[in-house]
């Protein structure tokens, strides 16, 4: 299976919010910055995870994006599903 840019994007914004969790919410800018990800595509990134219940945004100054369930309750292929669609071979 190949997957989109989105596919090797998301993981690595999901393993920044575990990395993060029980810190608060974590801005686009700064898992961009550390990721090298663009703010324009995690944003697409993001929405994406969070209509499929993994990630729940935070609106205001201090608001972001953090985990929606704990790490260890998150699967590699629920992330890879939620941005990619149907995942077969």
């Amino acid at each position: 299976m190949k997957l989109s840019s989105k596919g090797r994007y998301a993981p690595r914004a999901m393993l920044d919010l575990a990395l993060n969790y029980g810190k608060g919410p974590v801005s686009l800018k700064s898992i961009g910055r550390r990721q090298e990800i663009s703010e324009r595509y995690l944003e697409h990134i993001m929405i994406a995870l969070q209509s499929a219940g993994l990630v729940q945004s935070t609106r205001g100054s201090r608001g972001g994006f953090s985990l929606a369930k704990l790490p260890k309750e998150i699967k590699l292929s629920q992330i890879i599903q939620a941005v990619e669609g149907s995942i077969s071979p």
